[in-house]
């Protein structure tokens, strides 16, 4: 049998591009967003995590309905709520007399007997809600100031610079414990406030304070980027055919941002949930009626071994949360990155 000729397996190739090829093919053409959104897709880690995300915000959100699914408890003739207290439901000890139940899924609270599930639905919603607010505002400033810094350069930039230095020096925890009474007795004057009015009030002074003292570490990562952008041919050319420093900054050099900003506010959100939890449980973030899961593990420390389940479930959820946002940060940072074979 004749072999075919080089000419012939030339133009044979040619007709039939190998596999190789065709893979890269597709891949050609795709932004530094679409290349990371197809790695995430791929990693089961951040899969997970988003679920139990998702789980817990769903939770906080139709609290209310969740907890409304449990049955009417035999003794009070009535459905669980957050705040209501029964305390025919515990001993003269101040004890449950029962455990969990379909009426009380995770048992009652010590003492008050107020449903201990319901406490931890709700206790979800200030976690979240401080979570993410404070990190969209802490992700505003520090990308704003970051820009303007690293753009402008000069005096600007000496400023800015010594502003975030200054606050990094800070021992934020102490500062924050300092800081959020003397915020709240500032507001509130010499007023008497009731407890929920104190307790909203210490929600909001949480936020305000967190965020601003979040800001900086972004504002560095996006001050240092900026000073390499600015350099680069297309912000060159932008400036010489005349587009306003505005334009420059939003249009040019902040899409080229979009991977830091995402990964940072990502590893923000746990950061500021642990913060709240962590202030609670010190005393010093929200207080009653306000369920909180921080709260919760502080007021259950002295029985956690007597009735264990005034204290896990609180202690399981916002473990596995902040666990959950800071793999999936980590997932996103990964998915960003180059380099990296995740």
């Amino acid at each position: 049998m004749p072999e075919p000729s080089a000419t012939a397996l030339t133009e044979a190739s040619d007709e039939k591009p190998s596999t190789t090829t065709q893979h890269q093919e597709k891949r050609t053409g795709r932004s530094p967003g679409q290349v990371a959104w197809s790695r995430l897709k791929q990693d089961k880690v951040a899969i997970f995590c988003f679920v139990v995300i998702i789980f817990f915000v769903l939770l906080a959100i139709f609290a209310p309905l969740v907890v409304s699914l449990q049955n009417v408890d035999p003794i009070t003739k009535s459905k669980a709520t957050v705040d209501a207290v029964h305390t025919e439901l515990v001993d003269f000890n101040g004890l449950p007399e029962q455990g969990s139940s379909s009426a009380h899924w995770l048992g009652v609270e010590p003492r008050l007997g107020r449903d201990l599930f319901a406490r931890f639905a709700y206790g979800a919603r200030p976690s979240l809600v401080i979570g993410f607010v404070a990190a969209a505002v802490s992700t505003i400033i520090g990308v704003t100031l970051g820009l303007l810094a690293g753009y402008l350069g000069g005096v600007v930039d000496k400023v800015i610079s010594w502003v975030i230095d200054f606050f990094l020096s800070l021992p934020i925890l102490i500062v924050i414990v300092a800081v959020v009474p003397l915020m709240q007795k500032s507001i509130q004057g010499d007023g008497n406030l009731s407890a929920e009015e104190t307790s909203n009030l210490r929600f909001w002074v949480l936020i305000v304070v967190l965020f601003i003292l979040g800001w900086m570490g972004l504002a560095r990562l996006v001050r240092g980027e900026v000073k390499s952008l600015r350099e680069r041919e297309f912000v060159q050319a932008a400036r010489a055919i005349g587009v306003p420093t505005r334009g420059i900054l939003f249009r040019e050099i902040l899409p080229n941002l979009v991977g830091p900003i995402i990964v940072s506010a990502s590893i923000a959100v746990p950061a500021y949930i642990t913060y709240e939890a962590t202030l609670s449980y010190l005393g010093v973030g929200l207080v009653e009626p306000t369920a909180s899961w921080g709260r919760t593990i502080a007021d259950a420390q002295t029985l956690f071994a007597t009735y264990p389940l005034w204290l896990w479930p609180s202690v399981i959820g916002l473990s596995l949360l902040v666990l959950s946002l800071s793999l999936l940060g980590d997932s996103i940072r990964d998915a960003f990155d180059p380099t990296s074979r995740r």
